[in-house]
């Protein structure tokens, strides 16, 4: 590979100590000339964010974002990039030391890629949780007989850079949630393949305790809402994944059940409320229509 054959693009706010382990977890990657572009997605502390650079990795790129979220902020990132392969990951993960390299050979062939993501021992009961249920989505979206994945989570994915420029994030999802399902759904549309590579694997660290276990789970809730909104074609998960999540969750102990059960409850939580905003927001709009329709006919 040339020195700008991989660029990494890492989304960031308001996270110094997590992005300082991404970035040494970066610098251990067996892709030689490794090219990183952090984006900082509005930090209130930007100095903080420019110090973990210069001390972790001071050839890295650092561009200001928007502050308009982690879609808009991986767009900034790929516009950055020179490298023929772009691999996304987020600034709470640590890339294993070939997973670049795995992703980047996967892409030169097949265009996109994504890997395995696990929780990170050190993250708690919560994280593991969570993670089950994302590792679940993505591996039960497996086509068997074509190798390729429905679903794969965007602190996980590679992506030739030409089809990375062709197939932007979708920057009307504000949080992170939902935009990795609905850019997975957009590149299936355009003919690609999620190729699966098992091997190429990311540890996952958030800060997540009870309360912010809901925080999440309520926030998925709602992006689903949105990628729902994408087309009648798009479908959550379906039978398959549950009895899959309830025999998983069930074997990974009582905690870990009763911690996905929870998140369930939260992902139902946000998707109702959602909804809600979403009828409000109707009928205030009928409602502003009636009002301009009466104006005019008087």
């Amino acid at each position: 590979m040339n020195a700008t054959a991989v660029s990494v693009v890492v989304p960031t706010r308001d996270r110094p100590a997590a992005l300082e382990r991404c970035l040494a977890a970066l610098a251990r990657q067996t892709t030689p000339g490794l090219e990183i572009i952090v984006v900082d997605d509005g930090s209130r502390d930007p100095a903080a964010v420019r110090t973990v650079v210069a001390r972790t990795a001071p050839a890295a790129r650092l561009v200001r974002g928007t502050g308009e979220g982690p879609a808009a902020a991986r767009n900034i990132g790929v516009r950055a990039a020179t490298g023929a392969v772009v691999c996304f990951t987020d600034d709470d993960c640590m890339p294993q030391p070939d997973w670049a390299q795995r992703l980047a050979a996967a892409c030169a062939t097949n265009g996109a890629a994504a890997g395995t993501t696990r929780a990170d021992e050190a993250a708690g009961s919560a994280a593991a949780a969570s993670q089950l249920i994302t590792h679940l989505l993505t591996v039960t979206s497996l086509d068997a007989a074509h190798g390729g994945l429905g679903f794969a989570p965007s602190c996980n994915l590679g992506c030739a850079a030409p089809l990375a420029r062709r197939l932007p994030f979708d920057p009307s999802f504000p949080r992170a949630a939902g935009e990795d399902r609905d850019w997975c759904a957009r590149l299936g549309q355009a003919g690609a393949t999620l190729r699966f590579v098992p091997d190429a694997v990311v540890l996952h660290r958030p800060q997540l305790g009870l309360r912010s276990l809901l925080r999440q789970q309520r926030r998925y809730g709602r992006g689903a809402v949105l990628y729902r909104t994408g087309g009648d074609e798009r479908r959550l998960a379906g039978a398959l994944f549950y009895r899959r999540l309830a025999r998983e969750a069930t074997r990974a102990g009582a905690g870990i059940a009763a911690l996905t059960v929870l998140a369930q409850v939260g992902i139902a939580a946000g998707a109702l409320q959602e909804l809600a905003l979403r009828l409000a927001r109707g009928e205030k709009a009928a409602s502003a229509r009636r009002a301009a329709g009466a104006a005019t006919s008087s």
